[in-house]
C-alpha cells in the first residue's frame, strides 16, 4: 500500500465504476486528480474523461443516512449484496481510493470529436493514447445493460412523500469546496448526476453519451417513484424502456457507425432537441414577424375548495403571451370578461388519452399566492395548440416563436404513445416477452397486475414506438420525462420567516416555489426573472431573497445546508446565461461567483 507521502498530500485518484447487474465485470476507470481541487473544477476534468459536453450540469451527490440504511438493511438479509445503481449516473458511482501521483488537470478546450461516437474527446484523452477511454472508447457509458430483476428493484430506496424526496437531495457537494474540505474519506461512495434540469444544445451527433446518460437518470427516476407520473404514463415508459433494451441488443456500438438512415429522422430528430433545450433555437430559424393568435371555444373552470368542477364554454383568444376570454364569438371585439396573463405562470398537463379528457391546469401566481384556472379542450389536435403556447407563453414567448411548430409536433407524437389503438396482444405475442415486464415498472405497479398482464400492456404500447430508431427512442423517453408535471423540481423542507410551520421549497430551472407540507399544493411561486438579489446569512443559516414590487422572502434550511440551496439557485441563474454564440468554454469565474459563498 503506497503512503500518502510517497506520492504528495495532494492527490486523490478516484475510480469512476459503471456497476452491471448481470454479473459482467465491473468496468472502472482510473481518474487522478489535485486533493486541493474543488468539485467544480473536478467535474470538468470527469466529463472530459467520460465524454459528456456541459460539466455545470453535473455535480456530486453523497448518499443520505436513509439510502445508507436501506443498503445495509438489504445486506443483513442477503448473502450477496445489492449494488444500488439505480442512484448513481445508472449509474456510474465514484468511488475514492487511496492517494496516488498528481494528474494532469486542464480547462475544457475547444472540443476534438470522436469519429465513431461522436462525442467530444478529453484533451488529455487526445495527448495520451493509453487512456483507458481511448481503448474502450464510451461504449460502456453511452449504451444500456441489462435490467435489474424486480427483487433488485424492490429492496431500492423508494420514496414515498415529498419529504422523503426531500431527503435525496440534502448531499450535494459544494462546487467551491475540494472533496477534502467536504470530509470526503477513503473508500467513500459518490454518484455523478444531472443536478439541474436545464439540459443546453443536446446534439444527438456529439452528445451520445450524455443523452444516454440524462435517459438513466430519467429511467430510474421513473421506476423508483422518485417523479410521479400516471399508470397511463408509466406504461408507455415501460415501452420505451423494452423497446431500447431490444434496439440495444440488436444494433449493440454499430449504432454509433452509420449515419442516420433518412433525412426524415435527422429532422425528427432536430425537432426533439429542440423541445429538450426549452424551445431555445438558433437565430437561424426563422421568425414570424406576424404573431399569430389563436381562438377558439374552450371550457373554463375556476377552482375553489369544497365546490365541485362545472366547466363553462366561452370563446377564447390567445395573443402574444395572454389569454382573454368572453361570452361567446360575437362579444370578441369588445371587453372580455377576464385577461390572462401567462408569462411566469405553471403550466400543468391535465390529460387522459383513454379517458379522451384534454386538460390545461394554469397556475397563475399573485400577490398572496395562487390561481388555479382550468381550461377543457375538445379534442387532440385543439390541446396540442393551445398547451404548445401556454408553454411558450409562461417563458415570456410567443407563437411567432420558431418553435412552436415543433412543440406543437411533440405534443401531438406524446399523445399518439398514450394512445391504445392496438389490437389485444395474443397469448403468444405476450409469452414470446424475453425480459419479465417487471424490470421495467415500479414496484407498486407490478404488484397490482400478474406478468402476463404487465407484458400485454406493455406490448400494447410498444406497438406505437416500435418504428423508433434507438437513439430517438431516447430522446422520446427524456421528452416524455420532461413533460411531466413534477419534472425537474428538486425538493427541500424549510421555515419560512414568521411561520410556526415546516414547508417544501421546490427549486426549479425558473422559478421557486413554496408547496404545503401536507398536501403538496403549491401556495406561491417567485420567478428568477423577478429577482433583485439573493443573500445567505450564515450565522443563522437564513437565506433571504428580494424580488420585484417590494416581494422579499427569508427561510431556514431544514433538510439540507443552506449553502445547497443557495447554490442551487446560482447555478441556475449561471445556466440562463448560456448562449450557442458562445464557445464550449465554461466561464468558471461566472459560475463561481453566482454559486459561491463564505461561510
Amino acid at each position: 500500500m503506497s503512503s500518502l507521502n510517497e506520492y504528495g498530500s495532494n492527490s486523490w485518484a478516484l475510480t469512476i465504476t459503471v456497476d452491471h447487474h448481470n454479473g459482467e465485470e465491473q468496468k472502472e476507470i482510473p481518474l487522478q486528480v489535485s486533493g486541493e481541487l474543488h468539485v467544480g473544477g473536478l467535474m470538468l476534468k470527469l466529463v472530459e474523461q467520460i465524454g459528456i459536453r456541459r460539466s455545470e450540469e453535473l455535480s456530486l451527490l453523497k448518499p443520505t443516512n436513509e439510502i445508507k440504511k436501506k443498503k445495509r438493511k438489504d445486506k443483513e438479509k442477503d448473502k450477496e449484496p445489492v449494488v444500488e445503481d439505480i442512484l448513481n449516473l445508472h449509474n456510474s458511482p465514484v468511488s475514492l481510493g487511496l492517494p496516488a501521483s498528481p494528474g494532469l488537470y486542464s480547462k475544457t478546450m475547444t472540443p476534438i470529436y470522436d469519429p465513431i461516437t461522436g462525442s467530444p474527446v478529453a484533451s488529455t484523452i487526445a495527448w495520451f493514447s493509453d487512456s483507458p477511454l481511448a481503448q474502450q472508447s464510451w461504449s460502456t457509458l453511452a449504451f444500456s445493460h441489462p435490467n435489474s430483476a424486480p427483487e433488485t428493484l424492490a429492496k431500492m430506496y423508494q420514496p414515498r412523500t415529498l419529504v422523503d424526496k426531500a431527503k435525496l437531495n440534502a448531499g450535494w457537494l459544494d462546487s467551491s469546496r475540494s472533496l477534502m474540505e467536504q470530509d470526503i474519506q477513503e473508500d467513500d461512495q459518490l454518484l455523478l448526476r444531472f443536478k439541474y434540469y436545464d439540459f443546453f444544445d443536446l446534439n444527438a451527433k456529439y452528445d451520445a453519451v450524455r443523452i444516454h446518460q440524462l435517459y438513466e437518470q430519467a429511467r430510474w427516476a421513473i421506476l423508483l417513484e422518485e417523479i410521479d407520473c400516471t399508470e397511463e404514463e408509466t406504461f408507455i415508459f415501460a415501452a420505451l424502456q423494452y423497446h431500447i433494451s431490444k434496439m440495444t441488443l440488436s444494433t449493440g456500438s454499430k449504432d454509433f457507425t452509420v449515419e442516420s438512415e433518412t433525412d426524415e429522422v435527422e429532422a425528427a430528430l432536430s425537432n426533439l432537441e429542440i423541445t429538450l433545450e426549452g424551445g431555445r433555437s438558433e437565430s437561424l430559424l426563422e421568425d414570424i414577424t406576424d404573431i399569430p393568435k389563436l381562438a377558439d371555444n374552450l371550457k373554463l373552470f375556476r377552482s375553489k375548495k369544497l365546490v365541485l368542477k362545472a366547466f363553462k364554454q366561452y370563446w377564447f383568444v390567445f395573443k402574444d403571451t395572454s389569454v382573454s376570454y368572453f361570452k361567446n364569438k360575437e362579444a370578441e371585439h369588445g371587453e372580455p370578461i377576464e385577461k390572462l396573463n401567462l408569462r411566469g405562470c405553471e403550466i400543468v398537463p391535465d390529460v387522459s388519452v383513454s379517458g379522451k379528457k384534454y386538460g390545461i391546469k394554469l397556475l397563475i401566481p399573485v400577490a398572496d399566492g395562487m390561481n388555479e384556472i382550468h381550461l377543457r379542450c375538445n379534442d387532440e389536435e385543439q390541446y396540442a395548440r393551445w398547451m404548445a403556447a401556454c408553454a411558450l407563453a409562461s417563458k415570456g414567448k410567443t407563437m411567432a416563436d420558431s418553435s412552436y411548430q415543433s412543440e406543437v409536433h411533440n405534443i401531438l407524437s406524446l399523445l399518439k404513445m398514450k394512445s391504445r389503438t392496438a389490437a389485444p396482444q395474443e397469448v403468444s405475442d405476450v409469452e414470446s416477452m424475453d425480459v419479465k415486464p417487471e424490470c421495467f415498472i415500479s414496484p407498486r405497479y407490478a404488484k397490482k397486475y400478474k406478468s402476463k398482464q404487465l407484458a400485454a400492456r406493455i406490448l400494447e404500447a410498444h406497438h406505437n414506438i416500435i418504428h423508433l430508431p434507438l437513439m430517438e427512442a431516447k430522446l422520446r423517453f427524456i421528452q416524455a420525462w420532461q413533460s411531466l408535471p413534477e419534472f425537474g423540481l428538486s425538493y427541500y423542507v424549510v421555515r419560512f420567516k414568521g411561520s410556526k410551520k415546516d414547508d417544501l421549497l421546490g427549486i426549479s430551472y425558473n422559478r421557486l416555489i413554496r408547496i404545503d407540507t401536507a398536501t403538496g399544493d403549491p401556495i406561491t411561486t417567485w420567478r428568477y426573472s423577478n429577482m433583485k438579489q439573493w443573500n445567505v446569512n450564515w450565522e443563522i443559516r437564513q437565506v433571504a431573497i428580494e424580488f420585484d414590487q417590494n416581494v422579499s422572502i427569508a427561510f431556514a434550511c431544514l433538510s439540507a445546508n443552506c449553502k445547497v440551496v443557495h447554490e442551487y439557485i446560482g447555478g441556475y441563474i449561471f445556466l440562463s446565461t448560456r448562449s450557442k454564440d458562445q464557445n464550449e468554454t465554461l466561464d468558471e469565474d461566472l459560475f463561481h461567483k453566482l454559486t459561491g459563498g463564505r461561510e
